[in-house]
């Protein structure tokens, strides 16, 4: 135990070394690399909050970690179910991505620090303010697991906007998705690198062209009541932060996700420190405020 979270997983193998095998109940194509796997619980009593991951690998192959991409609380599966986002970018995804329906996918976890939105960690909680979600490209996979929960308890929470950004419009995820966010209260603003008409659903995008960052200056916000979540590539962080600043959001109403090369999940093999923390036991999900005196975190 760590002054932030429990190095042992919630759930699944009674040790946080040994992987647990599950079922695939679905395989979803979202994008030409992007699949959506759900896998079954086995009887395993899985729990999670939305930011922490699994490891998941196959024999032969390795693993990797991944974020979890299911609401939690109210929005969690019945069943104890989840679902991985796996983009297929070497050798262990594309053997992932090849599995169907009813093979195996073994797993480690949940492990790290996911999103405070009861207020019961260090992280201050998020119920009864108004929550900006800022996701850029593969950081909406998290990101869903966190609108997804907040939307299973829409009631204890303010204003929601959303704010996606991806390089062009054949790479959304989650559009038809977003409908339904939408018609629960949750507004949002999408915005391409490059517009791309072809072969995407969203052919003839006629929406906001530009990184995210120039969506938000337009924005009303109340910052007093506002909590910010940033998810997406690196380079996107400090430019989304000034952004807030300039919107005068507090630290400590600033939360981010760092992706960090884990490999161990248990704080062991040191690919993922930032200073004198482990990203895959203190993280990944930190606010603004604590990374203060850590320049290498951003």
């Amino acid at each position: 135990m760590n002054s932030y979270g429990n190095t042992m997983p919630k759930s699944g193998s009674s040790s946080s070394y040994l992987p647990v095998p599950l079922l695939i109940e679905r395989v979803a194509r979202l994008t030409e690399k992007e699949r959506l796997f759900k896998l079954s619980a086995n009887g395993r009593a899985f729990t999670f909050d939305p930011g922490q991951f699994f490891m998941a690998g196959l024999p032969g192959y390795g693993e990797a970690p991944f974020s979890i991409a299911s609401g939690s609380g109210k929005a969690a599966e019945a069943d104890g179910s989840f679902e991985l986002c796996i983009k297929a970018v070497g050798n262990l995804t594309n053997a992932i991505h090849r599995l169907k329906k009813g093979d195996t996918l073994w797993v480690r976890g949940p492990f790290g620090r996911g999103f405070d939105v009861n207020g019961s960690s260090p992280l201050r909680g998020m119920k009864g303010r108004d929550i900006l979600f800022i996701a850029g490209g593969i950081g909406i996979v998290p990101m869903r697991g966190l609108i997804k929960t907040i939307l299973g308890d829409r009631e204890s929470f303010g204003a929601l906007t959303l704010v996606y950004g991806f390089k062009d419009p054949e790479g959304i995820l989650f559009a038809g998705e977003m409908e339904d966010w939408k018609a629960s209260g949750m507004a949002a603003l999408l915005t391409v690198d490059k517009p791309a008409p072809g072969l995407s659903p969203l052919k003839g995008w006629k929406g906001h062209v530009g990184v995210v960052t120039t969506v938000i200056p337009g924005l009303e916000i109340n910052p007093s009541k506002t909590v910010a979540v940033i998810i997406g590539p690196p380079v996107m962080y400090r430019f989304a932060i000034k952004s807030l600043w300039d919107k005068n959001i507090a630290r400590d109403d600033i939360y981010l996700s760092l992706e960090r090369r884990m490999k161990c999940g248990v704080g062991k093999c040191g690919h993922c420190q930032i200073g004198g923390i482990y990203a895959c036991q203190e993280g990944p999900v930190f606010k603004l405020s604590e990374l203060k005196d850590m320049p290498d975190a951003l």
